[in-house]
């Protein structure tokens, strides 16, 4: 805009700042917008042109298929081994528990049969000494 185009008016003066009116003039018919009032042309569009774009589209619309079967397939194939690993770590758990089991089933058999035997000795050493006691002397 020119300064022309418009009036600068003060109002007040405060202490906390000055207040301004702008007035601007009517526009005038010679000014001409900076900007044109309809969109530009589009060109006609030839077969072969049309036909280039469409094949150019389906290209695009065939790799994009193409990359998501691409990452479904990825990502089955992440799922299968993700599938894999956990039954594989459930069947270790399995025999590493059955193997503890077992090792704490032996330990409790030992330790029962000790004690056992450990129970029973005085027994026998009591019927070694009746059979000694009793048995006739020459």
């Amino acid at each position: 805009m020119a300064s022309s185009d418009f009036q600068v008016k003060e109002l007040e003066k405060r202490a906390s700042g000055q207040a301004f009116e702008l007035i601007l003039s009517p526009r005038s018919k010679e000014s001409v917008p900076d900007f044109p009032l309809s969109p530009p042309k589009k060109k006609d569009l030839s077969l072969e042109e049309i036909q280039k774009k469409l094949e150019a589209a389906e290209e695009r619309r065939k790799s994009h298929e193409a990359e998501v079967l691409k990452q479904l397939a990825e990502k089955r194939e992440h799922e299968k081994e993700v599938l894999q690993k956990a039954i594989e770590e459930n069947n270790n758990f399995s025999k590493m528990a059955e193997e503890k089991l077992t090792h704490k089933m032996e330990a409790n058999k030992e330790n029962r049969e000790a004690q056992m035997a450990a129970k029973l000795e005085p027994l026998r050493e009591k019927d070694k000494h009746v059979e000694e006691v009793q048995k006739p002397r020459h």
